[in-house]
């Protein structure tokens, strides 16, 4: 067993889905961040467990054909990417392997496996960026959370993130500053403004910058709308979301639109979508719609298919299908959501879809018993994955297909596991990359009823 502080020269033979390279010292597996598959390198032990432990690189003896610095000044520090010492290629062929992983030993399943979808842009491809506020010096700063904790990393400039971004940031801190305006403190639950929330429309272009206070400060913020509308004729909404809260989470339930409108609208699968500060929306948008396209070849829908579409936030997965099907029946928790999926499909002249706000699994059910029999169902569940009332209520329907897609494959092998075990096959899985940089990586699962 490796002892602590000790220092091994190791070869790294794998990634985890943490972005961590994988070595064997003395018989026991160790995680070691920042190395790539090849590297042999000097480790110093840092924690030993009873079956594994965890290192850090003392120096690298021999570098990696895959290691490649891509440009970032605070990577290390803000935790946000973890894939930025690999080339994109090496990149995304770790993220394949998550998701074969995950099937094979989270969900003991042998489906086929499509192609994996890489991005077109590695950088600059982020349509939203949140900013959380802090006090630094006297000063107010912006940037990310250092990893596992809530201290905040200054970043203007991430390279995931649009250029424009960086100096709307610019003009919003000098405003801050300038006027005295204090930012949140989370330990004492004092201070106005707690976060800088962006969005851009990919082919629009139009901005939505949204400012997230402890309360209603909109007449402190009339000077700074002016400078912002100056400066960036593509800002189209400025939005004021009050958020009253002792939490950690980022937008309260009140907004208030200080100028312009309240959404911003742009183009998902040749659909206009309108996007507000609580929407969901995919933030990679070009990666989005290839995603789409490969769920719509695994749905193949008919004209006379129904499609439920479970978790379907602003409609935009179901929208970009209801053409080639009968009806889409969408289910949406958050009623911001599901008010921009039905504004989604009025803007389109779509009217073969309806939107029902609710607990996917509880209003599934309620639709299921007032005889909805869909014929495909869609979910595209939170990270967490599917509820028990989901799936079993999938269950009671019997669909012919069910179209999984999920930004967490370990959740997706769990739940495509228990379809398995109730009568589906597991039939296709394909990642995608929608987060380059990131550890996170999306897939897209076809099951069909088993036998049909």
């Amino acid at each position: 067993m490796p002892e602590k502080n000790q220092i091994y020269t190791a070869e790294i033979t794998g990634l985890t889905s943490e972005g961590n390279g994988v070595c064997r010292i003395d018989g026991m597996a160790v995680f070691v961040p920042e190395t790539a598959v090849g590297d042999i390198a000097e480790i110093k032990i840092v924690k030993v467990l009873s079956s594994y432990g965890f290192g850090i690189v003392n120096k690298i003896t021999v570098p990696s054909p895959d290691r490649e610095i891509r440009q970032c000044e605070v990577y290390k520090k803000c935790g946000g990417c973890v894939f930025r010492h690999i080339s994109y290629e090496a990149e995304c062929r770790a993220k394949d392997e998550t998701v074969r992983s995950a099937f094979e030993r989270i969900g003991g399943l042998s489906p086929i496996y499509d192609d994996f979808i890489p991005s077109e842009n590695p950088d600059r491809y982020r349509n939203k960026a949140q900013y959380p506020l802090a006090s630094l010096s006297g000063k107010a700063v912006c940037g990310f959370y250092a990893p596992r904790s809530h201290r905040v990393v200054p970043v203007k400039d991430c390279p995931l993130q649009p250029k424009i971004f960086a100096q709307i940031i610019d003009v919003i801190l000098d405003y801050i500053n300038e006027k005295h305006i204090s930012v949140y403190d989370e330990n004492t639950h004092t201070g106005l403004l707690r976060h800088i929330y962006l969005r851009l429309g990919c082919y629009s272009k139009e901005i939505m910058v949204c400012l997230a206070a402890r309360k209603n400060i909109s007449r402190q913020l009339n000077a700074l709308c002016r400078k912002l509308t100056d400066n960036f004729p593509d800002i189209q909404s400025i939005v004021l979301n009050i958020n009253p809260d002792k939490t950690n989470v980022i937008l309260g339930k009140e907004c208030l639109t200080l100028w312009g409108n309240n959404i911003i609208s742009d183009t998902m699968c040749g659909n206009k979508i309108g996007i507000s500060p609580l929407s969901f929306y995919q933030i990679n948008t070009p990666q989005a719609e290839k995603l789409y396209a490969k769920a719509l070849e695994y749905a193949a829908p008919k004209k006379n298919d129904i499609i439920a579409d479970l978790y379907c936030g602003a409609g935009t997965i179901g929208l970009s299908m209801a053409q080639y099907a009968g009806k889409i029946i969408g289910i949406e928790i958050v009623p911001e959501a599901v008010e921009n999926a039905r504004q989604n499909a009025a803007a389109n002249e779509i009217s073969n879809a309806e939107f029902f706000c609710g607990d996917s699994g509880e209003v599934f059910a309620q639709l299921h018993k007032k005889t909805c029999s869909p014929n495909i169902i869609i979910v595209d569940p939170p990270r967490k994955g599917c509820s028990q009332d989901t799936l079993d209520n999938v269950i009671s329907s019997s669909p012919k297909k069910i179209i999984m897609i999920s930004c967490n494959p370990s959740t997706a092998a769990r739940d495509a596991k228990f379809l398995a075990q109730n009568g589906f096959s597991v039939d296709k899985v394909c990642g995608a990359d929608l987060f380059p940089g990131t550890r996170h990586v999306e897939c897209v699962v076809l099951m069909s009823r088993s036998g049909k």
